[in-house]
């Protein structure tokens, strides 16, 4: 009897070093395949602000909690299901889905930095405000809209990364992946737009040091908005370009990323440094890719989506849910106390 429940034990210790290995493989999972997905996840953070900057200070954290709350459908409801189902039935289409959500990365990235150069900046005359019942629903809806895109990319590229482990490892992983970045892109973008707030708060305490504070916080926040948005936008193009490299060799197009291969092996090499710069040649290459790729879409899909009925006219790129939310913090810097 002795015997058997040595065996017993035996076998549940077993069991438990076989549970353990999967949750190290999970975790491992996890960390490598959200690192894939930072700079999609980085333009996330940068983009969904800008949906509620216009809004009620009072009512900024519960459109961001409708907002988060529809990313994690979109995600854990919608794309998880549909990209396990691909993956088991025709994985052969994900390198595709995957190519055209980089197609998408370059194109948005490439687009933010023509319209920074070249671009007439319309949305600065735009309306300051449209009052309406519906207004914050429309911001929302808008919002959800953005984040579906980003999110498919986000969970794409992070399937991407772990499909050679099992199905139910993938789900698991893919569903950590989702509830960790959007908590993580949502609990960002809370602390982002309440932070002027924190800020005129603190402004307004008898404490100088308090007051110093709160006016630094209040004037560098359009500073950080601009770091984000640069930062997401370079990430994207990275991001994108990495993604057109790989899934052209991989398709038997090997030119481009063995040129790639051949500017990093030089400095790769070096003592110290070398992997540093090695990663930074590639990344460099890849957003340059990136660039020139989404300015070729940009050059294609402009001209159709201006006779296109569902196209953007007049440069509107981002329809009235920007028009919906604006003039709040206009205000609040009319009224600042610390200037």
């Amino acid at each position: 009897m002795s015997g058997g429940l040595v065996a017993l034990l035996d076998d549940v210790a077993a069991l438990a070093r076989i549970a353990a290995a999967s949750v190290d493989d999970i975790a491992a999972g996890a960390a490598k395949a959200g690192a894939k997905a930072a700079g999609v996840v980085i333009d996330d953070a940068a983009v969904t602000p800008q949906y509620v900057s216009g809004a009620d200070p009072s009512r900024e954290l519960p459109m961001i909690k409708k907002i988060f709350w529809g990313s994690l459908r979109n995600k854990l409801l919608i794309i998880l299901p549909a990209l396990l189902l691909i993956s088991a039935f025709i994985p052969v289409v994900i390198p595709f889905i995957l190519m055209l959500g980089g197609t998408y990365l370059c194109y948005e990235g490439a687009e933010k930095v023509w319209h920074k150069f070249f671009g007439h900046h319309e949305d600065k005359a735009a309306p300051a405000v449209e009052r309406g019942p519906d207004a914050e629903s429309k911001v929302v809806k808008g919002a959800i809209t953005t984040d579906f895109i980003l999110s498919c990319e986000i969970m794409v590229i992070s399937m991407n990364e772990v499909g050679d482990a099992s199905i139910w490892v993938r789900a698991i992983i893919l569903v950590v992946v989702a509830i960790a970045i959007t908590i993580l892109v949502y609990g960002a973008v809370g602390l982002i737009v309440k932070m002027d707030d924190i800020g005129l708060h603190l402004a307004k305490k008898e404490s100088a040091g308090s007051q110093r504070l709160g006016g630094l916080l209040v004037k560098g926040m359009p500073a950080v908005l601009a770091a984000i948005t640069l930062v997401g936008t370079v990430a994207m193009l990275w991001v994108g370009g990495h993604i057109m490299l790989v899934g052209a060799s991989d398709l038997g197009w090997h030119a481009p990323y063995d040129l790639v291969h051949a500017l990093e092996h030089p400095v790769a090499g070096l003592a110290v440094v070398g992997g540093f710069l090695g990663w930074l040649v590639n990344t460099l290459c890849s957003a340059i890719v990136g660039l020139a790729w989404g300015l070729v879409v940009m050059a294609i899909l402009h001209p159709l989506m201006k006779v296109l009925p569902f196209g953007k006219k007049d440069g509107k790129e981002d329809g009235d849910a920007r028009a919906a939310a604006a003039g709040h913090r206009q205000e609040k810097s009319d009224t600042d106390p610390a200037g």
